[in-house]
């Protein structure tokens, strides 16, 4: 027991899925809780009071007074080539595609522009309180190989793939089946479960591979029982149209990666907005998962995502924050918006579900829910301190606060990145916001 740690604050963690079980069975939460680590794994969680005669009275705690500690954030959906192009102007998704993402990512054949990037997107997602994410780098092998590298030198657990693509985006930005088939599993026997990292066979999405990459996709699906696969699914609607002309003998856009065998429990499909009965049904019977993506659904104009009806047929959801069609890294504000997506469909996002999708939700849809998403003794070491007086307004807010509900549910909508006091990765602090909240370090 001599490598304990332990913190003491407000803290509340999802133990299941709040549609399964009801709002108040979904969470536990201690007023004044004690978080005890032993190296990378959580040793002990309780309430403060009780746990605290049976540790080692030398033990050193970390006492936060004004803070909320939850388990770190999911990101199910992001790309990381897209830091830089953030807060592009006005367009919707195929357009924007062509004006913006395929120029950007031109630049990362080059691995030293690369790790550039990723040491500064993963800096970001830790500033943010995200701990975990699937991650889209770009039709580079160099590109993939710089963010793995990035991710191991802090001990993230992180899954990436380098996007296949061989038709309908310019030629510099272009692979061949046979090349993005090698090239992935080059990187798959390189990278996937070294340390915590995971590999994701990463078709950019249906209209920009031949039916001969898709099928090479579904090959190295079928060849690695627990890689992930990645790609988007029906975000905008005249690409829904595209696909249909482009696959005539489909039955619906998903069906195009259902004949090329790539619907499995590993299987993450971003966005989702515009799907049928039928696919639905499919997701939920072959265990895929889909990303809610509601900043990015606003801002390129794509729809909102029926988060009720994805429930209705089992669905395991998540939630992304879609970079650079996103406009934020928080969770928080993903958070936010998930909740106005919502509302728009005159329904409501309780805030502990909006956890969950952020947490425990994630990590079910990556199927890593047995190492992270939540606080659970044996559980991974990945948390975040939430500072209640990060700023003058969360400060006289929270004071009105009557509960953690009611807590959470004011971070998730004026908070931001400034309301992360410190992130922990497998036990070790990853980011510790300055004193005057002005700047950020990662250790």
């Amino acid at each position: 027991m001599s490598h304990l740690k332990a913190w003491r604050a407000a803290i509340v963690h999802c133990i299941a899925d709040p549609k399964d079980v009801g709002i108040d069975a979904a969470y536990e939460y201690y007023q004044d809780g004690l978080l005890v680590v032993e190296g990378d794994t959580i040793y002990a969680l309780g309430d403060a009071a009780t746990l605290i005669p049976t540790l080692p009275k030398d033990l050193p705690i970390e006492h936060h007074p004004h803070a909320v500690i939850t388990p770190g954030f999911v990101d199910t959906h992001i790309h990381y080539p897209q830091t830089d192009m953030i807060g592009s102007y006005g367009e919707q998704l195929l357009t924007w595609l062509n004006t913006y993402t395929f120029p950007e990512e031109k630049k990362f054949s080059d691995k030293a522009h690369a790790r550039d990037v990723a040491d500064r997107f993963l800096k970001e997602l830790l500033r943010n309180g995200t701990t975990t994410a699937l991650v889209f780098g770009t039709v580079h092998k160099v590109s993939v190989e710089a963010f793995f590298e990035a991710s191991e030198v802090h001990n993230l657990r992180m899954i990436c793939g380098k996007v296949m693509m061989d038709r309908n985006a310019p030629d510099y930005l272009t692979d061949t089946a046979d090349t993005s088939y090698q090239e992935s599993k080059e990187l798959i026997d390189t990278w996937h479960n070294k340390g915590r990292l995971h590999y994701a066979i990463t078709p950019r999405f249906a209209p920009t591979s031949s039916e001969q990459q898709l099928q090479l996709a579904g090959k190295l699906l079928s060849e690695y029982h627990d890689v992930y696969m990645h790609t988007h699914l029906s975000e905008n609607k005249d690409e829904c149209v595209w696909v249909q002309a482009l696959f005539p003998t489909s039955n619906n856009y998903l069906d195009v990666y259902d004949q090329h065998k790539l619907l499995s429990e590993r299987s993450v499909f971003a966005h989702g907005i515009h799907l049928c009965d039928d696919e639905y049904h499919r997701l939920h019977e072959t265990g895929s998962a889909i990303a809610f993506c509601p900043s990015s659904n606003l801002f390129i104009g794509s729809g909102l995502f029926n988060l009720q009806k994805a429930e209705d047929h089992q669905v395991n959801v998540g939630m992304g924050t879609d970079i650079g069609a996103g406009t934020s890294f928080s969770m928080l504000q993903t958070m936010s918006d998930a909740y106005k997506v919502i509302q728009l469909q005159n329904q409501n996002l309780n805030p502990i579900k909006s956890l969950y999708l952020a947490t425990l939700g994630g990590a079910k849809a990556l199927r890593l829910d047995d190492k992270i998403g939540n606080l659970a003794v044996g559980s991974e070491a990945d948390f975040v301190i939430l500072d209640k007086k990060a700023t003058p307004l969360l400060t006289s807010r929270l004071a009105l606060s009557k509960g953690i509900e009611e807590t959470l549910f004011v971070f998730m909508t004026i908070g931001d990145d400034r309301a992360i006091k410190a992130t922990y990765s497998a036990g070790q602090c990853v980011h510790q916001r300055s004193s005057d909240n002005s700047s950020a370090q990662i250790n």
